[in-house]
């Protein structure tokens, strides 16, 4: 295992500071207020989903369980980043130290694969419900879930550790190092090196293939067997209610690995900085808020659990 020294091989300050998204004042003050609104809408969402399925008995599945779990690693996923970005955003350019830039690598990396990883774990979850449903309550027992989602952050703070640990052992370049980005990702901060990366690139692919490529191939060959079994099926109420459960899941794993895909995947000459932006703001904002209200909109157990929260709780305001 490689050991991460943060201060080998580097030279001046160590630290970095990230670049504003714009000079006007004002237009600060509105992305500010845009991306708190946000942050809060991801924040309520997804503590909400996490708080009924704990509370509401019929929602203790292996499904919801994985539900809950993606949830939560939504809420620390943004967390890592949002409000680092918020006061950069309204405040003056605050640099950040080269130990906390890995360590905001290390654990967004870490959240991230774990997020990708769940996903596929999800995929198998509805593998065995709809291909194998006479014994799915003694295949998906709580003991196998629990083993499924800590292999799932095992191996993602394994890669990241390793990814981490790599980049941070090289020279960057200049006194200030400004990173064209609202966090310290893996592109933008390779990209301020004074050496040749073309290793540490080579390992990022490598990463990006065993987040991405391989769990996104494995719920591929998952929706294979899921799509067969659901065509056997002989009432039309059945297929439809059989499609609905996987539906959600399979718009949540086309946003989530589609965005990551052209952020670590693209050859780097067919990448700017800019574009990397824009990307990460959408995985950064938009997934982790459309993931709660794609699984809600679509669920009508997740519906009602929430609706009977909200009536249950009318009577006690009123007193």
């Amino acid at each position: 295992m490689l050991a991460w020294s943060p201060g080998l091989n580097q030279s001046g300050p160590t630290e970095f500071v990230f670049r504003v998204f714009t000079a006007v004042p004002a237009l600060r003050v509105l992305l500010f207020l845009l991306f708190l609104l946000l942050y809060l809408l991801i924040l309520c969402s997804n503590t909400a989903i996490v708080c009924v399925v704990c509370t509401h008995s019929s929602l203790r599945t292996p499904m919801y369980f994985f539900l809950s779990t993606l949830s939560s690693l939504e809420i620390c996923y943004t967390s890592v980043v949002v409000p680092l970005m918020l006061s950069n955003i309204l405040g003056a350019q605050k640099p950040i130290s080269l130990a906390g830039c890995g360590a905001q690598m290390f654990f967004f990396v870490a959240l991230g694969s774990t997020d990708c990883f769940l996903l596929a774990v999800m995929a198998y979850d509805r593998y065995v419900a709809i291909c194998h449903p006479l014994h799915y309550t003694l295949i998906m027992t709580h003991k196998l879930c629990v083993q499924m989602v800590v292999g799932s952050v095992g191996l993602a703070l394994v890669l990241s550790l390793q990814l981490t640990a790599l980049i941070f052992t090289l020279p960057f370049c200049g006194r200030r190092r400004e990173i064209n980005h609202f966090l310290c990702d893996v592109p933008p901060v390779l990209r301020l090196a004074c050496a040749n990366i073309r290793v540490h690139q080579a390992v990022l692919y490598v990463v990006g293939i065993l987040v991405l490529t391989v769990p996104f191939l494995l719920i591929c060959v998952s929706y294979v067997f899921i799509a067969s079994a659901i065509l056997r099926i002989r009432s039309a109420e059945g297929r439809r209610r059989a499609f609905s459960t996987c539906s959600s899941h399979l718009t949540v794993v086309l946003l989530q690995y589609g965005w990551g895909s052209l952020v670590y995947l693209r050859p780097r000459s067919s990448t700017s900085e800019d574009e990397d932006r824009q990307i990460a703001l959408v995985y950064t904002f938009v997934t982790p808020l459309l993931n709660p209200l794609i699984y809600t909109l679509r669920n009508k157990d997740v519906k009602g659990a929430l609706r009977n929260a909200i009536v249950s709780k009318e009577p006690s305001c009123s007193e």
